[in-house]
């Protein structure tokens, strides 16, 4: 029916591999007298996509979350993950061999409390981990008197033969077409910034701040269009951007020359112990800089100042270019969305389809437009239980028929030149019950709540959280993720420093994207998430004695009409949704060219009373 181009659905390795695999470790950790190592699912920067050669995490243990911790001793081994996974994890791991462990509450510092003895020498690799990371395990060894050793080579690579080659792919350019500001306007700005903090340089050890300095794009994890790479940035003088010169086209090194000098990625150490040499005071990204940089830094005598990285903030605001580019990107997805959602409807009820051909039709309609790059991340595409895992991935042995009285969650996103989008949509399948009525409608409301919202300039994002599950408390529910993150422009779907959630300290600016995801998970039944993108703008408030925000939407896809109370939404909401659905049908229905689908747009997007 449909082709997949950018997913595969294939099941983790599993069972005997697995196991030998860990027996393997043990041995090695033995020669090298290790009682313990600690494997973060992480490469050298702490991507949340990251190359077939840094998944030691999945390889090792056969969880493939985005997000994880293992810790192996002689007798104990443990997977931490937090809520997102727990169930993933479970159903992934060999529960013989390993525990199920939480993330954050309590912490894997308090799992070693529990289980290191003594004159345990724990190991871990400080290219793994950042500084704060590495600090937290070190104290957690001193408590039980044992030792934390920083270990020269990993142990997962010895015994991983078939271990992946790094990625080599080719770097772009993102033309001022699409950037929106030239890169020696950009690095005036991170010079402002270094002033600032009273530093002679700063290392990016973040990517995606590499790619958005010098604007550049590549190609060397999934979904993200990422060029591995550092940069250092002095306060006088050229910049050095550290990247294998074999992803480098003749154009995108003159690019690149013409404001930064290009060495390999090995020049970075050398570079950086002979700044220290003399004394310099160095800034790196507390969230992505590997341990290992901080102690090169202080063995040859500079000082490294660890805080946000500034580029991390002046990236996630905007300029007017990749707004409008942002605002194109969703009306191009509006219509393959709407297409796909039209074509569910036709075709689900039959019970022939199945999560897998719902993955392969979304991407299929957005390939159609002529623009898709590739998607942001891998669809999610849960149906009945499988919908309630928050962060489910369809395998073929997953897979499972989209059936009458199901509920079908779809969480997807696109990667186009001018933006990036990801959204949510939850579809009745037949008739819904009046339990699943009622909690869309509670999740609707709070996303309305946020979509709504005007705050004063400065709230941060965990002020606006509880806005979003107000009515779920209500009925004494809640969901176990944040209501929002931030969105990259042709970058990372998921975006520091801003968010919506309960750890969001970072204030909100004008021009930040975020998302907004309420959602409700009932295990082993069904899940249901809404979730647009919006802006952050300023909002003319009359009276108004300070600077105030508000959110533009700027997802247009139908919400399911089917899934609404309507006697539970008061007046404003109603107004919202009606207004909402009246903008799809005006973005959408021109750039329509069948009359089926038209027809059920009409439909999908008929004022509610």
């Amino acid at each position: 029916m449909f082709e997949a181009h950018f997913q595969t659905f294939e099941e983790p390795e599993s069972g005997v591999a697995l196991t030998a695999r860990l027996s393997a470790f043990r041995e090695e950790l033995a020669r090298r007298k290790l009682t313990g190592f600690v494997v973060p699912r992480a490469d050298q920067q702490q991507n949340e996509y990251v190359a077939p050669s840094e998944e030691r995490l999945a390889w090792l243990t056969g969880f493939t979350g985005s997000a994880g911790l293992a810790i192996v001793l002689a007798r104990e081994a443990a997977v931490f993950v937090d809520g997102r996974y727990t169930l993933q994890a479970g159903k992934q791991i060999d529960r013989k061999a390993w525990h199920v462990e939480p993330l954050v509450d309590p912490t894997p510092e308090h799992w070693l409390g529990r289980h290191l003895a003594r004159g345990d020498r724990l190991g871990f690799d400080p290219w793994l981990h950042t500084s704060a990371a590495a600090e937290r395990l070190a104290g957690a060894c001193t408590k039980a008197g044992a030792e934390l050793v920083a270990v020269d080579t990993n142990p997962v690579d010895a015994i991983w033969h078939e271990r992946p080659a790094p990625p080599l792919g080719p770097v772009s350019i993102q033309g001022l077409q699409f950037s929106g500001e030239l890169e020696a306007e950009k690095l005036k700005r991170i010079r402002i910034e270094l002033n600032r903090l009273g530093v002679e340089a700063l290392v990016l050890s973040d990517s995606h701040g590499v790619a958005w300095t010098f604007n550049i794009r590549g190609a060397d994890v999934s979904h993200t269009p990422l060029p591995l790479s550092y940069a250092l940035v002095p306060r006088e003088g050229r910049p050095t951007v550290f990247i294998d010169h074999r992803k480098l086209s003749n154009s995108a090194r003159d690019h690149l020359e013409q404001s930064a000098d290009v060495e390999e990625p090995d020049k970075l150490a050398p570079k950086l112990t002979e700044l220290a040499k003399r004394g310099a005071s160095i800034a790196l990204d507390s969230a992505t800089a590997a341990d290992a940089l901080s102690r090169l830094i202080k063995v040859a005598g500079g000082k490294a100042v660890p805080g946000n990285d500034p580029v991390s903030l002046l990236k996630a605001v905007k300029n007017i270019t990749e707004i409008e580019g942002t605002r194109t990107a969703h009306h191009r997805d509006a219509v393959a969305l709407t297409r796909f959602l039209a074509w569910v409807d036709r075709e689900a009820p039959s019970g022939a389809l199945t999560e897998i051909d719902a993955v392969e039709a979304l991407e299929t309609f957005r390939r159609r437009t002529g623009a898709l790059k590739d998607v942001s991340f891998p669809t999610i595409s849960g149906t009945g239980p499988n919908g309630a895992i928050v962060h489910y991935r369809v395998t073929r042995k997953s897979n499972r028929r989209i059936a009458p009285g199901d509920l079908l969650l779809i969480d997807s996103g696109a990667q186009y030149q001018d933006g990036t989008t990801d959204v949510t949509r939850t579809v009745a399948i037949g008739e819904p019950t009046d339990e699943m009525r009622d909690r869309f409608t509670r999740v609707l409301r709070g996303h309305i709540a946020i979509a709504r919202a005007v705050f004063p300039d400065g709230t941060t994002g965990a002020q606006l959280d509880s806005f979003a599950r107000q009515y779920l408390w209500q009925a004494g529910l809640d969901f176990e993720h944040g209501t929002g993150h931030g969105v990259g422009s042709y970058l990372s779907v998921h975006e520091g420093p801003a968010r919506i959630s309960k750890l969001g300290t970072t204030p909100l600016k004008r021009g930040m994207i975020l998302s907004n995801e309420p959602g409700y998970y009932k295990a082993d039944a069904y899940g249901i998430r809404i979730e647009n993108l919006v802006l952050v703008v300023g909002a003319d408030i009359k009276g108004s004695e300070k600077p105030v925000n508000a959110f533009e939407t700027l997802t247009f896809a139908p919400i399911d009409r089917r899934l609404i109370e309507v006697k539970m939404l008061d007046a404003a909401e109603l107004n919202w949704l009606n207004e909402y659905h009246a903008k799809v049908a005006t973005i959408v229905r021109p750039q329509l060219d069948d009359v089926a689908t038209k027809l059920w747009l009409d439909n999908a997007t008929a004022e509610l009373k």
